[in-house]
C-alpha cells in the first residue's frame, strides 16, 4: 500500500514540478505516472552503477556531483517518454532538485503515516 501511495504522490509531484517550473512539461497524469515509474526504475537500476563509476569525481566535488547524476536520471527519463519533456540539462538539474525536495517531503509524510499502526 505504501509503494502504491508513494508512486501516486510522486506522479503528483511531477505535475507540481511542471506547474512550478516551465523547463519541465508533463502532458497528463497518466504520463506523470509513467514518468514517475521510469524515474524510480532508473534510480533503482542505473543510479548505483553511475555512483560507483563516478566515485572519484564525487569525492573531489564533496558530493555535489550526485546532483549531476540525479539530473541525468531525470533527463534520461524524459528522453524515453513522449509525455514527459525536459528542455535541457539545466532544466533537468532544476527539475530534479525540486522533485527531490518534494520526494523527501512525501517520504517523510508516508513514514509518519504508515508507522502509526
Amino acid at each position: 500500500m505504501k509503494l502504491l501511495t508513494k508512486w501516486l504522490l510522486s506522479a503528483a509531484a511531477l505535475l507540481l514540478v511542471a506547474y512550478v517550473y516551465s523547463g519541465v512539461q508533463v502532458t497528463s497524469f497518466g504520463s506523470a505516472l509513467l514518468a514517475a515509474f521510469v524515474i524510480g526504475l532508473l534510480n533503482t537500476v542505473l543510479r548505483p552503477v553511475l555512483v560507483v563509476l563516478t566515485l572519484p569525481v564525487t569525492v573531489v566535488t564533496l558530493g555535489l556531483f550526485l546532483f549531476v547524476i540525479n539530473a541525468l536520471m531525470f533527463w534520461a527519463a524524459s528522453g524515453l517518454l513522449a509525455g514527459f519533456q525536459v528542455s535541457g540539462f539545466v532544466a533537468a538539474l532544476i527539475g530534479s532538485l525540486i522533485y527531490s525536495v518534494i520526494g523527501i517531503v512525501i517520504e517523510s509524510a508516508l513514514e509518519s503515516l504508515f508507522s502509526k499502526k
